[in-house]
């Protein structure tokens, strides 16, 4: 690749401009194309320093609509974004449907410098080089458009540009110890940028463009992106196929196996409440100084105690340390982005508890059910759901979920309870009786789900609900076993090191 690159000659200049001038022209028509399709682009400018990333977006976007894309340059990241996962500033920027979002540098500059300045190890390495591919086809299957482009330069070109900028005071700002250690560790940087291409390129292909050429590499740049919407626009949203890479998975019984007879006396339920809500918050005392993310994730069927169990939990919490985010229908912004787009916006920071009353499974469950997405949509989420949590565990996330099960004539009495119960009445509607009456569809979806995503990192804990009492006190235990378990592990590892 980079090591095989040959310097474009130079063209006519007048010819040059006169033909980035038609192609700006023609990308500005194709925005409001692209807003009626409702394709959204991602476009990511990678390269050395001093290659001229900045000056190419400016020609990129020099005569669009500025309400209909948005520019980010995630390379210099607040101390609070370092404590999320690798991928979440970059799923954070993905633009609505119909807009484009211009990355100047992005999830390979991340990768690679942190690689080679040894503050993440080699598997660390390969992890996010596979997270990266795993994120493209993604956001691929999703119908987003991905353009990729490299701006190359010699070594002594890049040192000429970056000895310029030093030297002008207006400039000098523009040059920092990075950009001077790529410079110096130029060849080490070349091997780097060949490598992780030429493993990142299956999903959406990268394209190197002559950073020596401004001209050249913005006529190319255009090029390439005004082709890249043609040919979407005539063939529609991408939609992607099911995966069929196996995630290593837990046995789970079918919901009708389930005994729900357990029952715990109220003495042993006031006893046991205490003492875990107290080891709770003794163990996110030390999840906070440790810098451990815990990500909780509630689901269960209508009246089954979700609210209740996460009052319990969060009554031994700091409330500094934790939110909780109740998941109903997305709104405009969410409902045109990836469908995990607001989850991963939603994601705790290191040392943080996050608790999903409902989550990213209505994509398998109601969703599915209602015609909300295609077959082919839902069908494909299970693999990207296991792909996602994947990521959330080798970030260091603790990673629980519980589904809530009760019977069908459990569900009525409390139903009819709140019903009848003036201060309760807010929790029942219309759509939740509409959902009762389709009990055996999400049953059968319930399964599947279960059986395809109950993986051994991040398993399903069904949760019997029929006694709402027995209920918290088998959620809290699991937590509680499962952070002293996370605790003891992050231990071992700070001891190993």
């Amino acid at each position: 690749m980079l090591k095989d690159f040959e310097t474009k000659k130079r063209e006519n200049k007048t010819a040059l401009n006169d033909e980035i001038r038609q192609l700006q022209a023609q990308l500005l028509s194709q925005q409001q194309l692209l807003m009626k399709a409702k394709i959204p682009v991602v476009v990511l400018i990678e390269g050395w320093a001093a290659a001229g990333k900045g000056m190419l977006i400016k020609e990129l976007i020099s005569e669009l609509d500025p309400r209909f894309y948005h520019v980010e340059s995630p390379k210099v990241l607040p101390e609070t974004e370092e404590r999320y996962p690798f991928l979440y500033q970059y799923m954070k920027a993905v633009p609505v449907n119909g807009k484009v979002t211009f990355l100047d540098s992005g999830w390979m500059e991340s990768a690679i410098r942190k690689y080679l300045r040894h503050e993440i190890s080699k598997d660390e390495y390969r992890r996010r080089i596979r997270q990266v591919n795993e994120f493209e086809r993604q956001l691929r299957d999703g119908g987003y458009i991905i353009l990729k482009i490299f701006l190359h330069v010699g070594k002594q070109v890049q040192f000429e540009r970056l000895f310029q900028l030093v030297e002008d005071h207006s400039t000098e700002w523009r040059v920092d110890n990075d950009d001077l250690w790529q410079q110096k560790e130029y060849k080490r940087f070349l091997e780097a940028y060949d490598e992780f291409m030429d493993k990142t390129g299956d999903i959406a292909g990268w394209h190197i463009l002559d950073g020596s050429r401004h001209k050249t590499a913005t006529r190319d740049a255009l090029r390439l992106l005004v082709q890249r919407i043609d040919r979407a626009l005539q063939e529609g949203r991408y939609e992607g196929v099911t995966s069929e890479e196996d995630f290593p998975l837990k046995e789970m019984p079918k919901l009708a196996e389930v005994d729900l007879s357990p029952v715990i006396d109220n003495d042993e339920y006031k006893k046991e409440l205490k003492k875990l809500q107290s080891r709770i918050g003794e163990l996110h005392n030390i999840f906070y100084r440790k810098k451990i993310p815990v990500i909780l994730c509630f689901e269960g069927w209508d009246a089954a105690g979700k609210g209740g169990d996460i009052r319990r939990l969060t009554y031994a919490l700091d409330p500094r340390g934790f939110d909780v985010h109740p998941i109903a229908s997305p709104q405009p912004a969410e409902a045109n982005r990836h469908y995990l787009w607001r989850f991963w916006t939603r994601l705790p920071k290191t040392g943080h508890i996050c608790i999903f009353d409902r989550t990213w499974y209505g994509r398998v469950m109601v969703e599915r059910i209602e015609g909300l997405c295609s077959e082919n949509e839902w069908r494909r989420a299970y693999h990207e759901i296991n792909e996602f949590e994947r990521m959330l565990t080798e970030w260091g996330a603790v990673v629980l979920k519980f589904w809530l099960h009760i019977d069908q004539d459990v569900q009525l009495e409390r139903f009819t309870l709140r019903e009848n119960t003036p201060e309760k009445q807010w929790k029942i509607t219309d759509e939740d009786w509409r959902n009762r009456e389709k009990w055996n569809d999400y049953e059968i979806a319930v399964d599947e789900m279960l059986s395809k995503t109950s993986t051994k990192n991040a398993p399903w804990h069904i949760i019997e609900s029929n006694d709402k009492k027995y209920a918290r006190i088998k959620t809290l235990r699991i937590i509680v076993k499962a952070l002293e378990k996370a605790n003891e592990k992050h231990f071992q590892k700070t001891i190993g090191s």
